[in-house]
C-alpha cells in the first residue's frame, strides 16, 4: 500500500482539524483552527464558506508539515463534518451564492410549522426518519433558492450545486471534479429516502428543490476521487466520508445493534445502532443511517441536543465567568451537585425529545446566595439532564443501553462524566482516544484503502480509559430530574 499515513479532516461547527494517523490508528500529529461564527439576527447562524475552506487547507498543510509528510506518504483521506449545514455554489466558479446556513439556524421555523399544519410531517418522517424542523438541510436549501436573487433560475438550469460541508470540501479538494456525498450525510437533508436509498422525487417537489442541485450518494467507505488541491501537495485518494455523529459511532466501534455512544461537542448527540431495522421512534427521536458499507445499510436511532459544549463557550465568551472550559471541572468539584438552580440552555430552541424551536434559554431558581459557581455547575449539569431526556426516550422506544460510550471535548471533565452516570443510572465508558469523530473518518478511509481489514478489526483497536459507575442515591436523582423537567416546562413555547 502506497503511503504510511492516514489523513482525516474533521470540519466542525466552531473549528476545523486535521489529524494524521499511522496504519495502526495511532496519532502522529494534528492541527486545529477556529473560525468565526456569524449571527445576522436572533436565531440565525451562518459560516463564511471561504473561512471554512481556508481553515481546512491551513490545518491540513500544518499537520502534514509537522508530520514531515508529503502526498506520497498519505494512503487515503477521510472526511467527517458538521451535518445539515447547507451550501450552494456555482459549478463553474466554485463560489457559494450565500453563506453556509448552519445546522443550528432557526430561520425556517415558520416554514416548517406551515408544512406541519398542512399535515405533511408524517409523510416526511416515514421516508426520511426525520422531523419537519429547521435543523435539517431541506428547508435551508429552499430558503436560499427563494431569498437570494437569481439562484432558483440558475439552479433549475443546472448551473449550481448543493452540498453539505463534506460535499463542498470534496468538490474543492478534487478541483470540482467530484460532486458526491455519503449516505449518512444524505440522510440528514429531508430529501433522501432512507429505505430506497435514493433522492425522493416527492420530497423534492414538496420543498421545490431542483434535482439538478443534488450530489451523487455513495457508501461511507468508497472511492470519492483524488484530492489534487495544493493543500495536500499531490494526488491522494479520498476514501471515506461520514457525518460527524455517525463517524463517532464508527470511531467508538459501535457496530453491533444496541451499542450506544454520546458525543459532546458543540451539541450533544446520542446514537444507538439498530442494525438493519429502521426503527421508527414513538418518542420524538430520529431514525437515521448510521453507516453504509459495502452497500449494506446500518440504521441508527438518534437524539440531538443543540447546546452542550457551546454552553461552556457561552460561560466563557458571553457571561465571562470562566476563562477556559476546563476551569468548569474544578469549580464543579468544589461546589458539588447544585440543587434548585437550573440552567436551560435553549439558545437555539430545544432539540429532541421536545423539538421546540421557539423555546429560549433561562436560569431558574436563583436566590440571593446564588453565585458564579452555582451557575457554572448548573450549566454542566444541564448537559447531563438533556442526555438523560434522550436516553429515557430511547428506552421508551425499546433501546435500553447497558453502558454508554462517550467522546468529544467535554468528556475530559471527569466530574461531568460522574454526574452523567449518576443521573442516567448507567455506567459511562470514556475511551483512551476521546476524539472518536475524526478517528471514525480515518477508519473508513483505512477500510476502503485496504489498511483496516474489517469492522471487527476496528473493534479490536478500541481501548477504554475509565469507567464511571452510578453512585447517586435514587431519591436525589429523582429530585434533580423533577426540578429539571419543571425548568424545561417553564421555557417551552405555548405551554
Amino acid at each position: 500500500m502506497k503511503g504510511k499515513f492516514l489523513l482525516a479532516i474533521d470540519q466542525g461547527t466552531s473549528s476545523s482539524r486535521t489529524v494524521i494517523y499511522d496504519h495502526d490508528a495511532r496519532v502522529i500529529t494534528s492541527a486545529q483552527q477556529e473560525f468565526p461564527q456569524i449571527y445576522p439576527q436572533p436565531g440565525w447562524v451562518e459560516h463564511d464558506p471561504e473561512a471554512i475552506w481556508g481553515s481546512v487547507t491551513a490545518v491540513t498543510r500544518d499537520a502534514m508539515h509537522k508530520a514531515g509528510a508529503v502526498a506520497a506518504d498519505i494512503s487515503a483521506i477521510g472526511i467527517t463534518n458538521q451535518r445539515e449545514t447547507t451550501l450552494i455554489w456555482d459549478r463553474d466558479t466554485g463560489e457559494c451564492v450565500y453563506n453556509a446556513i448552519v445546522w443550528q439556524d432557526r430561520r425556517t421555523a415558520a416554514y416548517c410549522q406551515t408544512l406541519k399544519d398542512d399535515g405533511l410531517e408524517a409523510t416526511v418522517s416515514k421516508k426520511t426518519g426525520l422531523r419537519l424542523d429547521p435543523y435539517f438541510s431541506g428547508t435551508k436549501i429552499a430558503w436560499i433558492l427563494d431569498h437570494v436573487d437569481g439562484v432558483r433560475e440558475k439552479a433549475e438550469a443546472g448551473k449550481l450545486a448543493f452540498g453539505t460541508i463534506d460535499c463542498f470540501l470534496l468538490w474543492r479538494l478534487t478541483g470540482g471534479k467530484v460532486h458526491a456525498t455519503d449516505a449518512t450525510n444524505a440522510s440528514r437533508t429531508l430529501l433522501f429516502n432512507i429505505h430506497s436509498q435514493e433522492w425522493d422525487e416527492e420530497l423534492l417537489a414538496l420543498f421545490s428543490i431542483p434535482r439538478e442541485l443534488l450530489p451523487e450518494v455513495r457508501d461511507s467507505a468508497a472511492d470519492f476521487g483524488l484530492a489534487t488541491h495544493d493543500c495536500v501537495g499531490g494526488n491522494v485518494p479520498v476514501c471515506g466520508i461520514a457525518g460527524d455523529q455517525q463517524a463517532a459511532l464508527i470511531g467508538q466501534a459501535g457496530f453491533e445493534p444496541g451499542m450506544t455512544k454520546s458525543t459532546y461537542g458543540t451539541g450533544c448527540f446520542v446514537v444507538a445502532n439498530t442494525g438493519s431495522e429502521a426503527l421508527q421512534s414513538e418518542n420524538q427521536l430520529l431514525t437515521t443511517i448510521a453507516m453504509r458499507i459495502n452497500g449494506k445499510v446500518t440504521y441508527g436511532l438518534e437524539g440531538s441536543v443543540f447546546v452542550a459544549g457551546s454552553a461552556m463557550q457561552w460561560l466563557r465568551d458571553e457571561l465571562r465567568v470562566i476563562d477556559a472550559a476546563p476551569e468548569s471541572e474544578g469549580i464543579a468539584r468544589d461546589t458539588g451537585v447544585v440543587e434548585g438552580v437550573y440552567v436551560v440552555p435553549a439558545f437555539a430552541g430545544l432539540g429532541a425529545p421536545y423539538w421546540d424551536p421557539d423555546a429560549r434559554g433561562a436560569i431558574l431558581g436563583l436566590t440571593r446566595g446564588s453565585g458564579r459557581d452555582d451557575i457554572v455547575t448548573a450549566t454542566l449539569q444541564s448537559v447531563a439532564y438533556q442526555t438523560c431526556d434522550l436516553i429515557d426516550a430511547m428506552s421508551e422506544d425499546g433501546i435500553k443501553p447497558s453502558v454508554i460510550r462517550v467522546d468529544g471535548g467535554m468528556v475530559a471533565n471527569g466530574w461531568f462524566l460522574q454526574f452523567l452516570s449518576d443521573v442516567l443510572n448507567i455506567p459511562v465508558e470514556r475511551p483512551k482516544n476521546v476524539e472518536s469523530t475524526v478517528l471514525g473518518a480515518a477508519y473508513l478511509a483505512g477500510y476502503q484503502a485496504g489498511i483496516v481489514s474489517s469492522p471487527d478489526a476496528i473493534g479490536e483497536l478500541w481501548r477504554r480509559d475509565k469507567l464511571f459507575e452510578p453512585e447517586m442515591q435514587a431519591d436525589q436523582r429523582e429530585r434533580l430530574l423533577a426540578g429539571w423537567h419543571d425548568a424545561v416546562r417553564r421555557v417551552r413555547s405555548g405551554i
